[in-house]
């Protein structure tokens, strides 16, 4: 039997591409490799010409990257309902179904919201509007990479990083998908090339997560406030801002769970 290595204590999700995230007590891993329900719509700018179902980099959708002040709007997804809500400060703004005039009047209240912010893409830049919401609510698609991998971290590396910065990281910062603990700092970015499994499903680990400044965003306020990618490098002697890895499953995918054991396959 392998080791265990570590257990997972957290799950997130993310259903609109750059906001909030839903935090879970189980993920489905799909077999193409992405999460179910996690980035299946996104606010993409009108000029961009691939079909509403192809993927995209973010930098030509409104996220987080390129407007920091979203990190305050709270945008809910009911899969279920095919509903879409966005709030603020706790008081709802819209709520609508994802039929044409609900899409519609969702991109006019988030363009209306990040012309209201001082850092956002659209101000500058007319020709991006009227943005669009794309994504059918059900296929995972909108991810940083259009192979679309699961994300992990550990917590050992969030406190260290933690400790170069002197106060507290929210982990929500850098969106993974999955948060582990029981490992030293920076040991998850040692698995990249193996295998890992977490519950019943295998993973390869395929790669260090470069970020971008989407993690200079507080997660409650939208303001950037902590310079994590100098600090990821300068603080931690690297040639480029990693933090966590990327994972592809192994088959058919299947359930992972807040719990499960994490175990390292070809030690």
């Amino acid at each position: 039997m392998k080791p265990t290595v570590a257990r997972v204590v957290a799950l997130y999700r993310y259903p609109v591409k750059g906001l909030s995230p839903e935090r879970q007590s189980s993920l489905d891993i799909l077999p193409s490799g992405r999460v179910a329900g996690d980035r299946v719509l996104a606010f993409r700018f009108g000029n961009v010409e691939e079909p509403d179902a192809a993927w995209s980099p973010k930098a030509s959708m409104l996220c987080l990257m390129n407007t920091p002040g979203l990190a305050g709007i709270a945008v809910r997804f009911d899969a279920h309902q095919g509903r879409v809500s966005v709030a603020r400060a706790g008081r709802t703004l819209a709520e609508e179904a994802l039929d044409d005039l609900g899409r519609r009047r969702l991109t006019e209240l988030l363009a209306e919201v990040a012309l209201g912010l001082p850092d956002n893409p659209l101000a500058d830049h007319p020709e991006r509007l009227p943005l669009r919401l794309v994504g059918d609510g059900a296929t995972p698609r909108y991810h940083d990479s259009e192979a679309g991998e699961v994300t992990l971290h550990s917590r050992e590396s969030i406190q260290a990083l933690a400790g170069a910065l002197h106060c507290e990281v929210d982990e929500v910062r850098f969106r993974s998908n999955i948060a582990v603990e029981g490992v030293d700092p920076w040991a998850e970015l040692a698995w990249v090339g193996r295998r890992v499994r977490i519950g019943q499903v295998i993973f390869d680990v395929t790669r260090s997560k470069g970020r971008c400044l989407a993690t200079h965003a507080n997660p409650a306020t939208g303001v950037r406030d902590l310079p994590i990618l100098t600090t990821l490098t300068h603080a931690f002697d690297r040639a480029q801002p990693t933090f966590a890895v990327a994972m592809r499953p192994l088959g058919q995918g299947g359930r992972i769970a807040v719990g499960d054991e994490v175990e390292i396959l070809d030690v």
